[in-house]
Protein backbone atom coordinates (compact mmCIF):
# COMPACT_ATOMS: atom_id res chain seq x y z
CA UNK A 1 0.00 0.00 0.00
CA UNK A 2 1.25 3.52 -0.65
CA UNK A 3 1.85 5.94 1.66
CA UNK A 4 0.40 5.75 5.67
CA UNK A 5 -1.67 8.79 6.06
CA UNK A 6 -5.42 7.80 5.33
CA UNK A 7 -7.56 10.64 6.69
CA UNK A 8 -6.41 13.31 9.07
CA UNK A 9 -7.56 17.01 10.48
CA UNK A 10 -6.07 20.19 8.27
CA UNK A 11 -2.97 21.92 9.54
CA UNK A 12 -2.68 19.65 12.47
CA UNK A 13 0.28 17.48 13.28
CA UNK A 14 -1.41 14.37 12.45
CA UNK A 15 -0.49 10.41 14.74
CA UNK A 16 -2.24 7.11 14.89
CA UNK A 17 -5.34 7.26 16.86
CA UNK A 18 -6.71 4.56 19.35
CA UNK A 19 -9.92 5.43 20.00
CA UNK A 20 -12.92 3.75 21.01
CA UNK A 21 -15.94 1.84 18.86
CA UNK A 22 -13.38 0.18 16.42
CA UNK A 23 -12.22 3.15 15.30
CA UNK A 24 -8.55 2.50 15.10
CA UNK A 25 -9.34 0.00 12.68
CA UNK A 26 -9.40 2.21 9.90
CA UNK A 27 -6.10 3.37 10.56
CA UNK A 28 -6.99 7.18 10.44
CA UNK A 29 -4.94 9.38 11.43
CA UNK A 30 -6.04 11.90 14.12
CA UNK A 31 -4.23 14.40 15.83
CA UNK A 32 -3.05 13.56 19.20
CA UNK A 33 -5.80 13.36 22.08
CA UNK A 34 -8.88 13.77 19.91
CA UNK A 35 -11.00 11.73 18.72
CA UNK A 36 -13.54 11.71 15.79
CA UNK A 37 -16.41 9.56 14.63
CA UNK A 38 -16.32 7.01 11.81
CA UNK A 39 -18.38 9.50 9.82
CA UNK A 40 -15.40 11.48 8.99
CA UNK A 41 -14.49 8.87 6.93
CA UNK A 42 -14.29 10.29 3.42
CA UNK A 43 -15.06 7.47 0.58
CA UNK A 44 -13.22 9.52 -1.94
CA UNK A 45 -9.71 9.22 0.82
CA UNK A 46 -9.65 5.37 0.39
CA UNK A 47 -8.31 2.26 -1.64
CA UNK A 48 -10.88 -0.61 -2.54
CA UNK A 49 -8.42 -2.71 -0.92
CA UNK A 50 -8.54 -0.79 2.35
CA UNK A 51 -12.15 -0.56 2.47
CA UNK A 52 -12.46 -4.48 1.86
CA UNK A 53 -9.79 -5.09 4.89
CA UNK A 54 -11.77 -3.10 7.32
CA UNK A 55 -15.14 -3.49 6.60
CA UNK A 56 -16.49 -7.67 7.59
CA UNK A 57 -19.37 -6.91 5.11
CA UNK A 58 -17.68 -5.38 2.03
CA UNK A 59 -15.88 -8.17 -0.19
CA UNK A 60 -12.55 -6.55 -2.54
CA UNK A 61 -15.36 -6.99 -5.76
CA UNK A 62 -18.11 -5.03 -3.26
CA UNK A 63 -15.17 -2.55 -2.57
CA UNK A 64 -14.45 -1.95 -5.86
CA UNK A 65 -17.99 -0.96 -7.49
CA UNK A 66 -18.69 0.75 -4.30
CA UNK A 67 -16.03 3.73 -5.12
CA UNK A 68 -16.17 3.44 -9.12
CA UNK A 69 -19.09 4.56 -8.53
CA UNK A 70 -18.04 7.18 -5.83
CA UNK A 71 -15.22 8.62 -8.24
CA UNK A 72 -17.45 8.40 -11.22
CA UNK A 73 -20.98 10.52 -9.97
CA UNK A 74 -19.27 12.04 -6.74
CA UNK A 75 -21.99 10.31 -4.51
CA UNK A 76 -22.95 7.00 -3.31
CA UNK A 77 -26.10 5.70 -4.77
CA UNK A 78 -28.44 3.07 -3.41
CA UNK A 79 -29.20 0.21 -4.25
CA UNK A 80 -26.17 -0.08 -6.19
CA UNK A 81 -26.34 -3.04 -9.14
CA UNK A 82 -24.07 -5.96 -8.44
CA UNK A 83 -23.07 -4.73 -4.66
CA UNK A 84 -24.58 -6.82 -2.02
CA UNK A 85 -27.19 -4.40 0.61
CA UNK A 86 -25.26 -5.61 3.23
CA UNK A 87 -22.01 -4.40 1.76
CA UNK A 88 -23.66 -0.52 0.71
CA UNK A 89 -25.29 -0.58 3.65
CA UNK A 90 -21.61 -1.12 5.68
CA UNK A 91 -19.88 1.80 3.25
CA UNK A 92 -22.35 4.19 4.27
CA UNK A 93 -22.13 3.79 7.65
CA UNK A 94 -18.41 3.54 7.93
CA UNK A 95 -17.98 6.89 5.54
CA UNK A 96 -19.66 9.48 3.42
CA UNK A 97 -18.87 11.50 0.29
CA UNK A 98 -18.18 15.22 0.69
CA UNK A 99 -17.67 17.46 -2.35
CA UNK A 100 -16.16 20.53 -3.16
CA UNK A 101 -18.01 24.01 -4.34
CA UNK A 102 -17.45 24.98 -7.63
CA UNK A 103 -16.90 29.09 -6.81
CA UNK A 104 -15.69 29.60 -10.02
CA UNK A 105 -14.66 27.68 -13.84
CA UNK A 106 -13.28 30.43 -16.11
CA UNK A 107 -12.13 29.24 -19.64
CA UNK A 108 -9.39 30.62 -21.90
CA UNK A 109 -9.97 33.18 -24.22
CA UNK A 110 -6.51 32.35 -25.43
CA UNK A 111 -6.34 28.78 -24.92
CA UNK A 112 -7.91 25.67 -24.06
CA UNK A 113 -7.20 25.83 -20.27
CA UNK A 114 -9.88 25.42 -17.58
CA UNK A 115 -9.08 26.69 -14.11
CA UNK A 116 -11.94 25.60 -11.21
CA UNK A 117 -11.93 27.81 -8.01
CA UNK A 118 -12.88 25.34 -5.30
CA UNK A 119 -14.35 26.55 -1.57
CA UNK A 120 -13.43 23.50 1.02
CA UNK A 121 -16.07 22.74 4.29
CA UNK A 122 -13.87 25.53 6.16
CA UNK A 123 -14.21 28.67 3.84
CA UNK A 124 -10.91 28.68 2.16
CA UNK A 125 -10.78 28.87 -1.87
CA UNK A 126 -8.50 26.33 -3.96
CA UNK A 127 -7.60 26.17 -7.28
CA UNK A 128 -6.93 23.79 -9.92
CA UNK A 129 -6.16 23.81 -13.65
CA UNK A 130 -7.16 21.18 -16.85
CA UNK A 131 -4.50 21.47 -19.45
CA UNK A 132 -4.72 20.27 -22.80
CA UNK A 133 -1.43 17.97 -23.96
CA UNK A 134 -0.31 17.37 -27.52
CA UNK A 135 -2.34 14.51 -27.87
CA UNK A 136 -6.19 15.69 -28.99
CA UNK A 137 -8.24 14.35 -25.87
CA UNK A 138 -5.28 13.97 -23.43
CA UNK A 139 -5.24 16.35 -20.38
CA UNK A 140 -3.05 16.51 -17.48
CA UNK A 141 -4.37 18.34 -14.00
CA UNK A 142 -2.48 20.46 -11.92
CA UNK A 143 -4.06 20.28 -8.62
CA UNK A 144 -3.06 22.19 -5.04
CA UNK A 145 -2.13 20.53 -2.00
CA UNK A 146 -2.64 22.78 0.53
CA UNK A 147 -4.69 26.52 0.90
CA UNK A 148 -1.53 28.63 0.11
CA UNK A 149 1.99 28.04 1.11
CA UNK A 150 4.42 28.68 4.06
CA UNK A 151 7.91 28.73 1.87
CA UNK A 152 7.20 32.31 0.41
CA UNK A 153 8.77 32.26 -2.92
CA UNK A 154 8.50 35.68 -4.12
CA UNK A 155 7.64 34.82 -8.02
CA UNK A 156 4.65 32.59 -7.29
CA UNK A 157 1.28 33.85 -6.23
CA UNK A 158 0.51 31.46 -3.78
CA UNK A 159 3.75 31.95 -1.77
CA UNK A 160 2.57 35.38 -0.90
CA UNK A 161 -0.58 34.04 0.64
CA UNK A 162 1.07 32.68 3.71
CA UNK A 163 -0.03 28.92 5.02
CA UNK A 164 -3.59 28.74 5.68
CA UNK A 165 -3.69 24.50 6.17
CA UNK A 166 -3.04 21.45 4.52
CA UNK A 167 -5.47 20.03 2.10
CA UNK A 168 -6.73 16.33 3.16
CA UNK A 169 -6.77 13.26 0.91
CA UNK A 170 -10.71 14.17 -0.42
CA UNK A 171 -9.90 17.51 -1.19
CA UNK A 172 -7.11 16.63 -3.87
CA UNK A 173 -9.13 13.62 -5.06
CA UNK A 174 -11.67 15.57 -5.70
CA UNK A 175 -9.77 18.73 -7.81
CA UNK A 176 -9.32 15.54 -10.48
CA UNK A 177 -12.88 14.27 -10.34
CA UNK A 178 -14.25 17.40 -10.57
CA UNK A 179 -12.00 18.60 -13.80
CA UNK A 180 -12.59 15.15 -15.14
CA UNK A 181 -16.26 15.89 -14.99
CA UNK A 182 -15.74 18.77 -17.18
CA UNK A 183 -14.64 16.36 -20.21
CA UNK A 184 -16.44 15.23 -23.17
CA UNK A 185 -15.90 11.73 -22.08
CA UNK A 186 -18.06 10.22 -24.78
CA UNK A 187 -15.63 11.71 -27.12
CA UNK A 188 -12.82 9.58 -25.41
CA UNK A 189 -11.48 12.64 -23.56
CA UNK A 190 -9.80 11.34 -20.44
CA UNK A 191 -7.26 12.95 -17.87
CA UNK A 192 -3.90 11.30 -18.52
CA UNK A 193 -1.55 12.50 -15.85
CA UNK A 194 -1.92 14.74 -12.91
CA UNK A 195 0.85 17.24 -11.57
CA UNK A 196 0.92 18.54 -7.88
CA UNK A 197 1.99 22.36 -8.61
CA UNK A 198 -1.13 23.96 -8.10
CA UNK A 199 -1.38 26.02 -4.59
CA UNK A 200 1.24 25.05 -1.89
CA UNK A 201 4.19 22.75 -1.14
CA UNK A 202 3.56 19.10 -1.65
CA UNK A 203 6.45 17.51 0.49
CA UNK A 204 5.06 19.56 3.33
CA UNK A 205 1.67 17.41 3.34
CA UNK A 206 3.29 13.97 1.83
CA UNK A 207 1.20 11.63 3.91
CA UNK A 208 -2.37 13.10 2.53
CA UNK A 209 -0.13 13.14 -1.23
CA UNK A 210 0.91 10.21 -1.25
CA UNK A 211 -2.68 8.46 0.00
CA UNK A 212 -4.05 10.38 -2.86
CA UNK A 213 -1.42 9.52 -5.44
CA UNK A 214 -2.93 5.62 -4.12
CA UNK A 215 -6.26 6.44 -4.89
CA UNK A 216 -5.92 8.51 -8.19
CA UNK A 217 -3.81 5.69 -9.93
CA UNK A 218 -6.30 2.70 -8.48
CA UNK A 219 -8.32 1.25 -11.15
CA UNK A 220 -11.40 1.63 -10.08
CA UNK A 221 -11.59 4.91 -9.03
CA UNK A 222 -9.19 7.46 -11.42
CA UNK A 223 -6.83 5.04 -12.85
CA UNK A 224 -3.84 7.40 -13.47
CA UNK A 225 -0.75 5.47 -14.15
CA UNK A 226 1.76 6.68 -11.35
CA UNK A 227 4.06 7.38 -14.21
CA UNK A 228 1.73 9.89 -15.56
CA UNK A 229 1.80 11.79 -12.09
CA UNK A 230 5.22 14.53 -11.47
CA UNK A 231 4.85 15.84 -7.57
CA UNK A 232 6.72 19.44 -7.92
CA UNK A 233 9.38 20.93 -4.77
CA UNK A 234 11.00 23.81 -4.20
CA UNK A 235 13.64 21.61 -2.41
CA UNK A 236 12.61 19.43 0.73
CA UNK A 237 15.07 17.13 1.32
CA UNK A 238 13.79 14.63 3.82
CA UNK A 239 10.19 14.77 1.55
CA UNK A 240 12.05 13.84 -1.35
CA UNK A 241 14.14 10.91 -0.21
CA UNK A 242 10.74 9.42 1.02
CA UNK A 243 9.13 10.07 -2.19
CA UNK A 244 11.76 7.93 -3.81
CA UNK A 245 10.99 5.03 -1.43
CA UNK A 246 7.01 5.03 -1.45
CA UNK A 247 6.30 6.24 -4.71
CA UNK A 248 9.18 5.43 -6.94
CA UNK A 249 7.14 5.38 -10.27
CA UNK A 250 6.18 8.95 -9.65
CA UNK A 251 8.40 11.30 -11.31
CA UNK A 252 10.30 14.71 -9.54
CA UNK A 253 9.63 17.94 -9.98
CA UNK A 254 12.28 20.62 -8.84
CA UNK A 255 11.62 24.58 -8.73
CA UNK A 256 15.57 25.75 -9.13
CA UNK A 257 14.44 29.50 -8.36
CA UNK A 258 17.54 30.12 -9.82
CA UNK A 259 21.05 28.64 -10.83
CA UNK A 260 23.21 30.94 -8.70
CA UNK A 261 23.04 30.29 -4.76
CA UNK A 262 22.68 34.39 -3.84
CA UNK A 263 20.03 34.78 -6.39
CA UNK A 264 18.10 31.54 -4.73
CA UNK A 265 18.84 32.82 -1.41
CA UNK A 266 16.81 36.46 -2.96
CA UNK A 267 14.19 34.47 -3.97
CA UNK A 268 13.08 31.68 -2.37
CA UNK A 269 13.45 31.52 1.41
CA UNK A 270 13.53 28.24 1.81
CA UNK A 271 17.39 27.69 1.16
CA UNK A 272 18.08 29.15 4.59
CA UNK A 273 16.33 26.28 5.88
CA UNK A 274 17.82 23.95 2.83
CA UNK A 275 20.60 24.82 1.01
CA UNK A 276 21.00 24.31 -2.61
CA UNK A 277 23.79 21.38 -2.10
CA UNK A 278 21.70 19.78 0.36
CA UNK A 279 18.74 20.11 -2.19
CA UNK A 280 20.65 18.80 -4.86
CA UNK A 281 22.06 15.79 -2.63
CA UNK A 282 18.36 14.50 -2.15
CA UNK A 283 17.66 14.61 -5.82
CA UNK A 284 20.62 12.86 -6.60
CA UNK A 285 19.51 9.99 -4.56
CA UNK A 286 15.81 9.66 -5.38
CA UNK A 287 17.54 9.64 -8.96
CA UNK A 288 19.43 7.02 -8.08
CA UNK A 289 16.88 5.07 -6.54
CA UNK A 290 14.03 5.43 -8.79
CA UNK A 291 16.30 5.68 -11.77
CA UNK A 292 13.93 8.06 -13.73
CA UNK A 293 15.15 11.71 -14.61
CA UNK A 294 13.80 14.34 -12.60
CA UNK A 295 12.29 17.41 -14.05
CA UNK A 296 13.77 20.54 -13.23
CA UNK A 297 12.05 23.82 -13.85
CA UNK A 298 13.19 27.57 -14.19
CA UNK A 299 11.10 30.42 -13.80
CA UNK A 300 13.02 32.76 -16.10
CA UNK A 301 12.78 36.41 -14.67
CA UNK A 302 13.87 40.18 -16.45
CA UNK A 303 17.44 40.73 -15.28
CA UNK A 304 17.34 38.63 -12.01
CA UNK A 305 18.01 34.77 -13.42
CA UNK A 306 18.41 35.42 -17.30
CA UNK A 307 21.81 36.33 -18.29
CA UNK A 308 24.45 34.21 -19.86
CA UNK A 309 26.44 33.72 -16.52
CA UNK A 310 23.08 32.32 -15.04
CA UNK A 311 22.92 29.80 -18.52
CA UNK A 312 26.42 28.91 -17.56
CA UNK A 313 26.22 28.07 -14.04
CA UNK A 314 22.95 26.25 -14.69
CA UNK A 315 25.24 23.95 -16.99
CA UNK A 316 27.52 23.46 -14.79
CA UNK A 317 25.01 21.84 -12.22
CA UNK A 318 23.43 19.99 -14.71
CA UNK A 319 26.63 18.36 -15.76
CA UNK A 320 27.49 17.68 -11.99
CA UNK A 321 24.25 16.19 -11.48
CA UNK A 322 24.16 13.80 -14.37
CA UNK A 323 27.46 12.81 -13.18
CA UNK A 324 26.93 12.12 -9.72
CA UNK A 325 22.91 10.51 -10.64
CA UNK A 326 23.59 9.09 -13.36
CA UNK A 327 20.81 10.61 -15.65
CA UNK A 328 19.97 13.88 -16.90
CA UNK A 329 17.16 16.05 -15.53
CA UNK A 330 14.86 17.21 -18.00
CA UNK A 331 15.01 21.08 -17.95
CA UNK A 332 12.07 23.19 -18.32
CA UNK A 333 12.27 26.91 -18.91
CA UNK A 334 8.76 28.85 -17.39
CA UNK A 335 7.98 32.10 -18.95
CA UNK A 336 7.26 34.37 -15.74
CA UNK A 337 3.59 35.02 -15.62
CA UNK A 338 2.28 38.12 -13.76
CA UNK A 339 0.95 38.48 -10.75
CA UNK A 340 -1.91 40.53 -9.66
CA UNK A 341 -2.39 40.29 -5.78
CA UNK A 342 -3.02 44.45 -5.36
CA UNK A 343 0.47 46.51 -5.38
CA UNK A 344 3.12 46.40 -8.07
CA UNK A 345 4.61 43.47 -9.42
CA UNK A 346 8.43 43.73 -8.81
CA UNK A 347 9.19 40.70 -11.56
CA UNK A 348 8.74 41.00 -15.47
CA UNK A 349 9.30 38.35 -17.84
CA UNK A 350 12.10 38.28 -19.96
CA UNK A 351 12.65 39.00 -23.23
CA UNK A 352 12.70 36.75 -26.75
CA UNK A 353 16.20 37.49 -27.00
CA UNK A 354 17.48 36.86 -23.53
CA UNK A 355 15.47 33.75 -23.45
CA UNK A 356 16.37 32.75 -27.02
CA UNK A 357 20.47 33.42 -25.67
CA UNK A 358 20.09 31.84 -22.61
CA UNK A 359 18.95 28.62 -24.51
CA UNK A 360 21.66 28.91 -27.07
CA UNK A 361 23.97 28.98 -24.45
CA UNK A 362 22.74 25.63 -23.15
CA UNK A 363 22.61 24.53 -26.27
CA UNK A 364 26.56 24.88 -27.09
CA UNK A 365 27.13 22.97 -23.99
CA UNK A 366 25.26 20.22 -24.99
CA UNK A 367 22.33 20.83 -23.10
CA UNK A 368 19.00 20.85 -24.50
CA UNK A 369 15.88 22.58 -23.07
CA UNK A 370 11.79 22.84 -23.13
CA UNK A 371 9.88 25.84 -23.22
CA UNK A 372 6.65 25.18 -21.03
CA UNK A 373 3.54 27.11 -23.02
CA UNK A 374 2.06 28.34 -19.35
CA UNK A 375 -1.79 28.87 -20.63
CA UNK A 376 -4.66 30.03 -19.00
CA UNK A 377 -2.73 33.66 -18.56
CA UNK A 378 -5.91 35.78 -19.16
CA UNK A 379 -7.86 34.14 -16.24
CA UNK A 380 -4.74 33.40 -13.92
CA UNK A 381 -4.32 30.09 -14.37
CA UNK A 382 -0.88 30.19 -15.49
CA UNK A 383 2.34 28.61 -14.15
CA UNK A 384 2.61 30.68 -10.42
CA UNK A 385 -0.73 32.34 -10.78
CA UNK A 386 -2.76 30.43 -9.01
CA UNK A 387 -4.06 31.67 -5.46
CA UNK A 388 -7.26 31.90 -3.02
CA UNK A 389 -9.47 34.58 -4.53
CA UNK A 390 -13.18 34.87 -2.96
Amino acid sequence: MLGSAWLGRSGVAAKPGLCSAGAERFRIWFPAGECYPLSVLALQAVTPEFLARELEDVSLADARRILAQVHRSGHLETPLANVRRAALASARRAGHVPRLEVVRQPHSSLDPFVKLAFRVPSGEVVESVRIPLEKPGRFSVCVSSQVGCALGCRFCATGRMGLKRNLEVWEIVEQVRELRSTLNRGSGERVHGVVFQGMGEPLANLDRVLQAIAVLSDPSTLAIDMRNMTVCTSGLPTGIRRLAREAPKVRLGWSLGAPLRETRRRLMPIDDAHPFPEVMEAVVEHTRITRRSPMWALTLLADVNDSEADAHALADLIEDFSERAGHRPRLTLIPYNSIDLGGEDPFKRTSSERENRFRDVLRERGIGSHRRYSGGGDVGAACGQLAARA
